[in-house]
């Protein structure tokens, strides 16, 4: 069973920084893709970012690119996201999650693992 457990989430000041991280139970090599979303408060949850095991980038939200970037240690089996320059706007619960498809769609339901959530808070 595969399990996704998020750490990194916290209060921060707009143009300040945080590093996500995603630690998987199973060899990450076993899960093609992995993604970050986030939903913030009465909004869907939305793709972030996504990521092929062989680091290779499928995708950033166009509301992210240039600030945030994703990536991935096989070995550690984690994920990360880096986000710098934040803004209010990226105030939400921030997931993780993991699929074996290869080229999932942007949407939750493409993936089959999720994490518990880490909340973002951008103060302005």
């Amino acid at each position: 069973q595969v399990q996704l457990v998020e750490s990194g989430g916290g209060l921060v000041q707009a143009g300040g920084s945080l590093r996500l991280s995603c630690a998987a139970s199973e060899r990450t090599f076993s899960l093609n893709t992995m993604g970050w979303f986030r939903q913030a408060p009465g909004k869907e949850r939305d793709i972030v970012a996504s990521i092929h095991w062989s680091g290779n980038i499928l995708q950033y939200a166009n509301s992210v690119k240039g600030r945030f970037t994703i990536s991935r240690d096989n070995a550690k089996k984690t994920v990360y996201l880096q986000m710098n320059s934040l803004k209010p706007e990226d105030t939400a619960v921030y997931y993780c999650a993991g699929t074996h498809g290869t080229v999932p769609g942007p949407t939750p339901r493409e993936y089959d693992y999720w994490g518990q959530g880490t909340q973002v808070t951008v103060s302005s």
